[in-house]
């Protein structure tokens, strides 16, 4: 059975699966308290630049969007991007590897 949503959460699932290379790894719970409402949102480690974008500018921009959304509903509305496990993934970088060219 299918877990009940609400317009914040299907909202933020829509934008987030249209912005990922892995829509099936995107996850999102939802908590509410007396604070609000908390969506934390959880995708595959190679989307998160993706989602937070440059400077942080995505990502801002999605939680203006989630906030108004909210209101709209009657609620006050906060994201969470969680981080992966372990952080950005490490890769070489092309510098690495010029250093390791030159052998030193």
């Amino acid at each position: 059975m299918a877990k009940a949503t609400t317009p914040d959460q299907d909202f933020l699932e829509f934008v987030i699966k249209a912005l990922v290379d892995h829509p099936d790894d995107v996850e999102i719970d939802r908590k509410v308290d007396e604070m609000g409402v908390l969506l934390s949102l959880k995708v595959h480690p190679e989307d998160m630049g993706q989602v937070v974008g440059r400077e942080g500018s995505t990502a801002r921009s999605i939680r203006t969007l989630v906030r108004i959304v909210g209101l709209k509903n009657h609620a006050r509305v906060n994201l969470k991007i969680e981080e992966p496990a372990g952080g950005r993934p490490q890769g070489k970088r092309s510098s690495d590897k010029d250093l390791e060219d030159l052998k030193l």
